[in-house]
């Protein structure tokens, strides 16, 4: 064995040990290395971290519902299914807190080591199987990711804010506006001299 296969097989093996701790890992010796087998799977797991940002994600922890097939094809496994989660975020119109179901789809080719598609494919253009496992995260948190809203409403009809006083424009009075001054003119009232209280000598 070279220096090189030597390193690959032990990155490989330190990789699978890793994947097979991982709740998205899954094992794939019951589904064997014949085209066609297949089995499914069904489980829920934790919420990585990364999925979304502070404006519309899915919370680290958060369950996350996974409804999976797994078959064996001649190059490795092919993964499809369903991955559901709630996404929790902020309304970009009022700022009110928002929280929605996600459903997404899921279908990836995970290559056997040694198949024409691992050898043909580089690193980082298709999923492997380490060792006897097939870590899902980051092909769900691609998914996932993907599939967040740009902008998320409470509503689709939501109004905003106010832009004059911050209020939510749903919670005031239809008729709700604010005395605009033109700035020409405010900068003109300045030059005039405040007038004198006589209400004193009018007698009030």
């Amino acid at each position: 064995m070279t220096r090189t296969s030597a390193a690959r097989r032990g990155a490989s093996t330190t990789a699978s040990a890793k994947a097979s701790r991982s709740p998205y890992a899954i094992d794939v010796r019951l589904l064997g290395r014949r085209a066609g087998a297949m089995r499914t799977e069904s489980r829920t797991v934790p919420a990585p971290t990364g999925l979304g940002d502070e404006v519309v994600g899915v919370p680290p922890g958060e369950p996350v519902a996974l409804d999976l097939r797994l078959e064996s094809v001649t190059e490795g496994v092919l993964v499809s299914g369903t991955v559901r989660a709630s996404v929790h975020g902020e309304c970009a119109r009022c700022l009110d807190p928002v929280t929605s179901p996600l459903s997404v789809e899921v279908q990836e080719l995970f290559a056997w080591p040694a198949s024409v598609t691992d050898e043909t494919t580089a690193e980082d253009e298709v999923h492997r199987i380490q060792g006897e496992h097939v870590d899902l995260e980051p092909v769900i948190r691609d998914a996932v990711v993907l599939a967040l809203p740009w902008t998320p409403v409470c509503r689709d009809d939501c109004r905003g804010l106010c832009p004059d006083c911050g209020g939510r424009l749903d919670d005031l009075p239809a008729d709700h506006t604010h005395e605009t001054l033109d700035p020409r003119w405010a900068a003109l009232q300045r030059l005039v001299p405040p007038q004198p209280d006589n209400s004193t000598d009018r007698g009030e």
